[in-house]
């Protein structure tokens, strides 16, 4: 689908605040806010817009602090479908909130959200390396989250000045 300025000037505006009120929108695009609702609403229509997403820093919320991993999946594509099929058998399950297909030395990346280190081991070892396509799996725990889809997390008041002696 070919975007027009304006539309592409909207999702932008879109993708770094869905909460941005219409009427406001209305006037960085030069356009009027029943223009601004028809082309939300295509977009919306055309899967441009797919969802409107929160993002929360659950470590500051007691008893939220959960684990997320990034797994290395290496699996033999199946023919006719490549890695279509084992990829969507992936992201069905609940704990996975991404998969990509990779270059290098890995096929696809897996990204999960459990409540301990436990159960993410429980689904590496009993749902995804269980099915067939899968060869070998790598793990990498996150331990500290800095940026995610743009939004810093945390931005201390600290001097970043470098200290230069004598």
């Amino acid at each position: 689908m070919k975007l027009t300025e304006k539309e592409i000037e909207i999702v932008e505006l879109l993708e770094k605040n869905a909460r941005l009120p219409i009427d406001t929108m209305a006037k960085m695009v030069s356009l009027s806010v029943s223009e601004v609702e028809h082309i939300i609403k295509k977009l919306e229509e055309a899967k441009v817009i797919v969802q409107y997403a929160t993002i929360v820093d659950w470590r500051k919320v007691d008893g939220h602090e959960g684990v997320t991993a990034m797994i290395d999946v290496k699996v033999t594509p199946k023919r006719g479908v490549g890695f279509d099929e084992v990829a969507e058998r992936i992201y069905r399950f609940p704990e996975v909130k991404s998969v990509y297909l990779m270059s290098g030395a890995y096929d696809l990346s897996v990204v999960i959200e459990g409540r301990s280190m436990s159960e993410i081991a429980h689904f590496v070892s009993e749902k995804l390396s269980t099915l067939d396509s899968v060869i070998s799996t790598t793990t990498h725990f996150i331990l500290k989250k800095y940026k995610h889809d743009g939004t810093v997390f945390e931005q201390g008041d600290q001097d970043r000045r470098i200290v230069v002696a004598p």
